[in-house]
């Protein structure tokens, strides 16, 4: 008996950790088989969930109904959750491209006010993600799926300066000298 509450509280963590995360259905897909007495039609989702914090995930989810479907969707993309760094929380740390299949994308970190300049695949992974200022460009396929993959490929190519420094032996505060250095010597030239 003492089974019980144990598992209401299980249910209850589970519920709160469900609720921190965003989901955006980024595209539905109906798909129909013919069979001998006409058509069954299949719903297919694409989710996006994230925590407007830094993490992001996706799925996709096949069923007969559509409520059904999207519920698949959602459970795989919290399966698939990761970590981004964000630049102050609000934008990139540098600029990156991505690319799955043929939907590739550029991704630039952009300044305060910019806010996000990307088309509906993408916008939806940038909210999700909690990012404020991105501009990004697709080029090549504009499926759903592959964008959205793309996008994702992209982020996880983002580096953070600290793991950067660790990388190459030096403190962040010389990185980011170096940066503003490189920015000068730029301009000059």
């Amino acid at each position: 008996m003492a089974k019980e509450p144990r598992e209401r509280k299980d249910r209850g963590d589970r519920e709160e950790r469900d609720s921190e995360f965003v989901d955006r259905l980024v595209h539905i897909n109906r798909v129909a088989k013919v069979v001998k007495g006409g058509r069954r039609f299949g719903f297919a989702a694409l989710v996006v969930v994230g925590d407007q914090k830094g993490r992001v995930g996706f799925g996709h989810g096949k069923a007969r109904e559509v409520p059904e479907a999207i519920r698949k969707a959602t459970e795989a993309a919290k399966r698939s959750v990761v970590r981004i760094p964000l630049r102050e929380g609000r934008t990139l740390h540098h600029d990156v491209a991505g690319r799955h299949g043929s939907g590739k994308v550029v991704l630039r970190a952009a300044p305060a006010g910019t806010g996000i300049i990307a088309g509906g695949p993408m916008r939806a992974v940038f909210e999700a993600l909690g990012m404020h200022d991105v501009v990004s460009k697709s080029l090549g396929s504009s499926n759903p799926y592959n964008l959205v993959r793309a996008t994702v490929d992209a982020l996880k190519h983002q580096d953070n300066p600290r793991t950067v420094a660790a990388r190459r032996g030096l403190k962040v505060s010389q990185l980011q000298a170096r940066r503003g250095d490189t920015d000068g010597a730029g301009a000059d030239a």
